[in-house]
């Protein structure tokens, strides 16, 4: 009989930016402490890692005008809360069972055991990722068939996951990267483009979402 592969979270979170690392904090807080019948008794409890998160949220906020003590302490705030997710992540390993099921009910991510080409985000966006900047993100497009450019737009995600306010740029090539700017870190954002052809606009394409840093 083959035994089943064990299942080892994705715990790589310091290259991952500060915002990103609030967000898989808060899918493990989300996940985790509502399966008691799975994962009794946490290294870290609830209340902790719920003050840690909020910490490191102020701290996001507090970097904002790129002060180096803020940024310093953001990032210590970061490493607090990747060392509690460190400790849940393999906590979670071992009393998963090794059950696919009953480990994404943590609300951690897999390492996955194969290895694949990476893919596009969806049909319209290649890539979606943090600006060197924060506040800033890099946006790169799926070239379109008779395409002659295209227009991008963004909108943060409101209440109940709808899209509010949009905000629209065009784009002229879909092979570099479209830079946007004067975002708010820490929030998450809807992405959609269009594509600009001789015979008009394109439907605009499904959300991706993704929060700034």
């Amino acid at each position: 009989m083959t035994q089943p592969k064990s299942i080892k979270a994705s715990l790589g979170f310091r290259k991952l930016s500060a915002g990103d690392v609030v967000a898989r904090a808060n899918a493990v807080l989300d996940g985790l402490y509502t399966g008691k019948d799975d994962y009794p008794d946490p290294p870290v409890d609830q209340a902790t890692l719920k003050a840690q998160i909020d910490a490191l949220s102020g701290g996001i906020t507090a970097a904002l005008d790129g002060g180096k003590k803020a940024v310093a302490a953001r990032e210590h705030l970061k490493e607090v809360v990747i060392k509690s997710l460190g400790q849940l992540g393999h906590y979670v390993e071992a009393n998963c069972k090794d059950d696919m099921p009953t480990f994404l009910k943590s609300g951690f991510q897999p390492i996955s055991t194969t290895r694949t080409p990476a893919a596009p985000l969806s049909e319209s966006f290649r890539k979606i990722a943090p600006g060197r900047n924060s506040g800033q993100m890099e946006v790169t497009l799926v070239s379109q068939q008779d395409a002659l450019s295209y227009q991008l737009r963004w909108a943060p995600v409101g209440p109940g996951g709808t899209p509010e306010n949009w905000t629209e740029r065009p784009v002229g090539r879909a092979k570099q990267a479209a830079l946007v700017t004067g975002l708010t870190p820490g929030t998450a954002y809807a992405f959609q483009v269009r594509a600009v052809t001789d015979a008009g606009y394109t439907d605009w394409s499904e959300s991706v979402t993704r929060i700034c840093t």
